[in-house]
């Protein structure tokens, strides 16, 4: 037992009726104070190792006990049982390579988010560390992570708002950073500052907007092909897009999808074909249709290698030094160019918002594809079979009560309002009848309508 009390190495304060000791040989040690006559012992852990530091952390602690009233002596002790934080103090500056080695850091898919993560935390720095040229700052200049208070992320996400970015995009900001400082809470005692409810903006905001994705009609979609088949309009690769528009029109998938489609996924003879999503990871698999078959039997021509349309893929594929995908913004330049040439305009001005919003593009064959199932009456099910069962394009075009409930209601309504009296009836097939000398089957059908 005596041997136990020396590996404690206990330590006793002379300023405070408490006590300094290690549980372990050279582990942490603990601060073990009287708050008042009567109660029982409190323990502390100091989160060191270091007796000066001990010494120094406990005397910290007594000081307080000292100087208030009890019961803010024990609020106080609460929040300082996170002082060995507040003491680590990290500049802003090297935060972010602190966070790029976090196990819990995010991981997006794409090195463009990942960048993403990066470029939103240095706007954020740049934001607290730096005067705001010609407005006066609520909050002193900041310079590191202990120092951000809620009040300093609600003066940011003010400032983002004055921007014009979409609301989308600026809680996209907030969520970012929110992961970020949840890695970097060693480094402040506070919960996570960018946790608050008001830094999001509401969806309902842009409910005023009424600019949104179209769907090509059928008659837009036979211009689209029949502009990608006429030699006066030029474009790279210009045989490989109409395929793509084809794989587009004829499964509803995204662009990534299409464009990166591999022969191996394609059943000629059996005539079926699977995609795997790469936004969602779900496989859907599709019969394939008279004029997709067509094509692809043009493709075959060019097979030089796995994908469908090699060419546009490579394309797609190109990456910047930093490894940002840049490819896609290319073919997505060349389809909205097919899109124009049909007299259609992809983007328009929204009030508010720097960037234009997309009306139509490679997208809207989605939109389409889900049109034109509705008006054929196939079922919502089968639709999300091919669309990925977390689509919500269908709900766009696709009603709870169905699409024929709804018809019939507007057309009683209609029949009341627009009730044509028997006499009128009678008056119209008079007229008529002045017109035909010798009344055929086909007037006596219309003239039976007439009477209904």
């Amino acid at each position: 037992m005596e041997k136990g009390k020396r590996q404690q190495k206990v330590i006793r304060m002379k300023t405070h009726q408490g006590s300094i000791r290690q549980k372990t040989p050279g582990g942490p040690y603990y601060y073990r104070v009287t708050i008042r006559k009567g109660l029982p012992r409190k323990e502390f852990p100091l989160k060191t190792n270091d007796p000066d530091k001990a010494k120094k952390l406990a005397a910290d602690l007594a000081a307080v006990l000292e100087a208030q009233t009890q019961e803010v002596a024990l609020a106080q002790i609460n929040a300082i049982k996170g002082f060995s934080k507040q003491a680590m103090n990290l500049p802003l500056s090297e935060a972010w390579s602190k966070y790029e080695v976090h196990p819990n850091r995010a991981t997006p898919h794409t090195v463009s988010e990942q960048l993403a993560y990066q470029s939103t935390y240095e706007e954020f720095v740049q934001f607290v560390s730096n005067p705001l040229p010609g407005k006066r700052r609520k909050h002193n200049l900041i310079t590191s992570i202990s120092e951000i208070s809620p009040e300093v992320c609600e003066e940011f996400s003010d400032y983002l708002k004055t921007t014009s970015l979409a609301v989308d995009t600026h809680n996209r900001k907030i969520k970012r950073l929110r992961k970020i400082f949840d890695c970097l809470k060693e480094y402040y005692s506070i919960e996570n500052p960018f946790r608050a409810k008001p830094l999001l903006r509401n969806e309902r905001e842009e409910r005023d907007t009424v600019v949104r994705r179209q769907a090509f009609t059928r008659e837009q979609e036979q211009a689209l092909m029949e502009a990608l088949r006429d030699p006066k309009h030029k474009l790279i690769n210009k045989d490989e897009i109409r395929i793509l528009y084809t794989i587009g029109m004829f499964t509803g998938q995204r662009l990534k999808d299409c464009v990166l489609m591999q022969w191996q996924n394609i059943d000629l003879e059996r005539r079926y074909l699977s995609v795997k999503q790469f936004k969602t990871g779900k496989e859907v698999t599709f019969p394939i249709a008279p004029e997709l078959y067509a094509a692809f039997q043009e493709a075959l021509v060019w097979k030089v290698d796995a994908y469908v349309c090699p060419k546009t893929a490579a394309r797609y594929n190109q990456t910047n030094a930093a490894g940002k995908d840049v490819g896609n913004n290319l073919v997505n330049i060349d389809v909205l160019r097919v899109i124009r040439w049909i007299g259609l305009e992809p983007s328009v001005d929204v009030p508010g918002r720097d960037k234009k919003m997309t009306v139509y593009g490679f997208h809207s064959l989605r939109h389409s594809f889900a049109s034109f199932c509705a008006a054929e009456n196939v079922p919502k099910a089968t639709l999300l079979s091919f669309l990925g069962t977390d689509s919500d394009i269908a709900d766009k075009y696709y009603t709870h009560v169905g699409d024929a409930s709804q018809r019939q209601a507007i057309a009683a309504i209609s029949d009341t309002m627009q009730k044509v009296s028997p006499q009128e009836k009678i008056d119209k097939v008079l007229e008529l009848l002045k017109t035909k000398p010798a009344p055929t089957e086909e007037v006596l059908v219309q003239i039976e309508k007439m009477l209904i």
